[in-house]
């Protein structure tokens, strides 16, 4: 990493400042922490210890001013709390190949087993730990799945530690959803030495730092040599910061997000010569073949785009392909118009996308989606069990697999109201008029039918006049929600519904309530044909070792030929013998 006279600066300037105190109040995910008088002495301490040196202060405070963008931008698209980045600082201080003593490794320190269960690659060509926008982003990905299950950010940070489970036998008291919290000398240590870094930093990373880099997409295999060359770098400055490419050679089995160094504007200019920035869904590099075609590449497939009146006959013969063929890649009829500057694919769009979802916005149809993520229309169709093109605003569309059964789980005892009357979701069910049936419909009818209880995004389930034995799982509840909701243990939920703390639960999903569920039982005793629904998250690995099985009986009894998995495919798991 360069270090330049300006850091010098930097350093020296703040070896004359006051000394950082730790505030009694501090702001961390949108709650308020209150830190009592004995913590606040441990995380003082902490701090003082993080700026005694400001050289190295300096030195790790322009490393972040340098990555920090990339992770704020990538938390924001993921809907992590900012906060989180400070993180990354106590973890492994910025640097792309830290190991741990536990061989915990890379920028946010994951052990080979949980990144590869958060998408990671990590194998004798890649590991994606050291890499600044892919550990990014399993990171976010990770402390959104804590927070599932405590809806509380704080508790998900100490779960980054101790895992949710720690987390679970550790807490005696849980806050759910609070927006205030107490910090004493019974914290979590990990928590104080993470707010200990959040004080030294937050007001020393804003700015720019000495070095610019820019996160460059790659989607084709190409030697690091190459790269250097294009981007006019000496090949060993372009492998210093990609650490994570343990060959010679960048795979071309997905897109990898390489790290361009530069100083700043003579490294921008460059680029823009060279070729367009990828966006990492609709990615688009610009390749003139003449100066009125342009083939680019969106979504690894090579594509064109229509001008102001053009027909598909003219637009053909323009890129010099088949019309027949031409509207089968596109999913057109002929009878169906251009529209000016949309791009359009010149070769056949792929069976699935890179992302497993796609929520739909207004206005939005399949046949848009499919050609956004660049997915064939019928395969788009079958995943979703759909037999028109036109879609809901707010629907999830899966791209890479069949919709989990679990997002159409029969559901009985719906409460429904009568349409003429208003109903309060604030007021004691047994207050409520309420009208229970028993239905045989799909959570996807609840949408369509308008005389059914909305489900809502807040963590709300509908209660029935007396105790149920079963939940049907609402979007954002928990499963400590759940358990204080009903007054039961949250280890007695899982114990009755064969669950992992480590798989969660989701929207849809029936929990048992007083029972072990008769569809899942324990790990190790598990009926004849269970069936296991693929999450994007999961790998034949994480599966294996959930159900007590080995990976070849997994290949055996799916008759798979190849380790891959698809979000939504169904994996049968025998009963040992």
């Amino acid at each position: 990493m360069k270090f330049t006279a300006a850091v010098f600066v930097f350093f020296s300037t703040f070896a004359m400042a006051q000394p950082v105190q730790v505030p009694h109040k501090m702001q961390f995910a949108g709650m308020t922490l209150t830190i009592r008088d004995d913590a606040r002495r441990e995380i003082q301490k902490d701090v003082d210890a993080l700026i005694r040196s400001p050289k190295h202060l300096a030195i790790k405070a322009d490393r972040a001013k340098t990555y920090f963008p990339i992770i704020e931008k990538i938390f924001e698209e993921e809907r992590v709390p900012d906060d989180f980045k400070y993180l990354v600082l106590q973890e492994s201080a910025l640097i792309s190949n830290a190991v741990s003593v536990s061989n915990a490794v890379g920028f946010w320190q994951f052990k080979d087993f949980t990144a590869i269960e958060m998408g990671l690659r990590v194998d004798q060509e890649i590991d994606e730990r050291m890499n600044i926008v892919s550990s990014s982003r399993a990171a976010a990905k990770y402390f959104k799945k804590n927070n599932y299950y405590f809806n509380n950010w704080l508790y998900a940070l100490q779960a980054y530690q101790m895992g949710a489970g720690g987390v679970l036998q550790s807490v005696k008291n849980f806050e759910g959803g609070v927006k205030h919290m107490e910090i004493t000398s019974k914290t979590y240590w990990y928590v104080k030495k993470f707010l200990a870094h959040k004080v030294a930093y937050e007001n020393i990373v804003k700015g720019a730092g000495t070095l610019i880099v820019i996160p460059w997409v790659n989607n084709s295999r190409k030697s690091v040599d190459e790269l250097a060359r294009e981007f006019a770098l000496p090949a060993a400055e372009l492998k210093a910061y990609n650490t994570w490419v343990r060959t010679e050679y960048i795979p071309g089995d997905k897109s990898y997000t390489v790290i361009i160094p530069g100083d700043g504007k003579a490294l921008i200019e460059a680029t823009a010569k060279a070729t367009k920035i990828a966006e990492p869904v609709l990615q688009a590099i610009v390749k003139p073949t003449s100066s009125s075609n342009e083939i680019l590449t969106l979504n690894g497939i090579k594509a064109m785009k229509a001008k102001e009146n053009e027909t598909a006959t003219a637009f053909v013969t323009r890129a010099d392909i088949d019309l027949s063929y031409f509207l089968k890649c596109n999913d057109l009829s002929i009878s169906d118009k251009l529209v000016p500057g949309n791009f359009y694919y010149l070769k056949k769009k792929r069976p699935r996308a890179v992302v497993p979802q796609h929520i739909t916005r207004k206005g939005e149809t399949l046949w848009f989606i499919s050609q956004k993520y660049g997915v064939q229309l019928r395969k788009l169709q079958r995943y979703n069990q759909l037999e028109s093109t036109s879609v809901q605003e707010g629907v999830i569309i899966f791209l890479s697999g069949r919709k989990p059964s679990s997002a159409s789980v029969s559901v009985s005892e719906i409460a429904e109201v009568d349409p003429t009357e208003s109903f309060n979701w604030a007021i004691e069910p047994q207050k409520e008029q309420l009208v229970v049936t028993t239905m045989s419909k799909s959570i996807d009818s609840l949408s369509t039918n308008k005389d059914l209880v909305t489900i809502r995004q807040e963590p709300i389930a509908l209660e029935v006049l007396q105790k149920p034995t079963k939940h049907i799982v609402i979007a954002g509840e928990t499963l400590y929600s759940i358990a204080k909701r009903y007054q039961v243990d949250v280890m007695e939920i899982v114990k009755w519904n064969s669950l992992t703390l480590e798989a969660g639960i989701k929207p849809g999903q029936v929990l048992y309530l007083n029972t072990l569920n008769p569809v899942n039982t324990p790990v190790g005793v598990q009926p004849e044909n269970v069936i296991h629904l693929v999450k994007p998250s999961d790998t034949l690995f994480s599966v294996a070792r959930q159900y007590g099985v080995s990976i070849k009986e997994l290949m055996d009894w799916n008759q798979k030929k190849d380790f891959a998995l698809t979000a939504g495919e169904s994996l049968k798991i025998r009963k040992p013998q």
